[in-house]
């Protein structure tokens, strides 16, 4: 299959602990991904950060990176190259005209609602510009449901994956972070109006994650690769029945993502 473009993850796919490119997952050092993503550059293959952050934190990492453009706030916001880092689109789904950001009374409420099980991600909450991003461990469907009964059935909640137990010690197991954002509003729904803007075929693109909401872009790809640590994911094992263009790579974060973007300059 020719690839023309990958989208990819950022934490806990592409980059390792503590956000380090150059960390395996158990912290030993490694080149690979770098030796990848150099040869990705040289192969002419387009790179696209897609990530839960905010856009200045993905202007600054795609040029760390090379990348040629940026899908933030979990498909909020896409960005590309065009000389300069100005040219984007918030896509805002089925927020309202009358909101311009989640009413921090809802998450207030809804905070409430899960005393020590949810909290805002802090500090990496700050600065966003449509979706809010939290922590803990919740049911997602039970909180679907309640944003519906209560006039927000516009809003839904997405798991990004599993941090750190240190994030929330008290929690008693590992937190996963989510993001409340409009329907509509997601990783594949954003990697869909790229490909289109870029005029690229589907089949000539992959794209490469860890987590639930990463396996969205399954649907807007010719194929999806996930790393190993994807599969601790409670949820993963079922999602991934309804896919049938997912590879799970044998090894986690960088080295599992330098496997897969071999696979793309390669054609495998």
């Amino acid at each position: 299959m020719p690839v023309r473009i990958v989208y990819t993850d950022l934490d806990g796919t592409m980059v390792g602990p503590r956000g380090c490119f150059f960390r395996s997952e158990g912290g030993a050092s490694t080149l690979e991904p770098a030796r990848a993503l150099v040869d990705l550059h040289e192969a002419g293959v387009a790179l696209v950060l897609v990530s839960g952050r905010t856009r200045p934190q993905l202007v600054e990492a795609a040029g760390i990176f090379g990348a040629d453009g940026f899908i933030g706030e979990l498909g909020a916001i896409v960005g590309w190259t065009s000389g300069t880092w100005l040219d984007s689109e918030i896509l805002r789904g089925a927020m309202p005209d009358s909101y311009a950001q989640v009413p921090e009374s809802l998450l207030d409420e809804l905070i409430r609602l899960h005393p020590g099980r949810l909290e805002l991600h802090s500090p990496w909450h700050a600065g966003r510009e449509i979706d809010v991003m939290l922590r803990g461990k919740i049911n997602v469907a039970e909180v679907d449901e309640w944003l519906a009964e209560t006039g927000f059935g516009w809003l839904s909640m997405r798991d990004n994956g599993l941090v750190s137990p240190a994030n929330m010690p008290d929690l008693g197991e590992i937190p996963h972070v989510y993001h409340l954002v409009p329907d509509g509003v997601s990783k594949g729904e954003a990697v869909a109006y790229d490909l289109k803007r870029r005029g690229i075929d589907p089949a000539d693109a992959i794209a490469i994650g860890d987590s639930a909401s990463d396996l969205e872009m399954a649907r807007s790809v010719g194929r999806m690769h996930l790393v190993a640590n994807a599969v601790r994911h409670p949820d993963i094992a079922e999602l991934l029945t309804k896919h049938d263009n997912v590879v799970v790579e044998s090894d986690a974060v960088g080295l599992g993502w330098a496997s897969a973007v071999r696979s793309a300059i390669d054609g495998r």
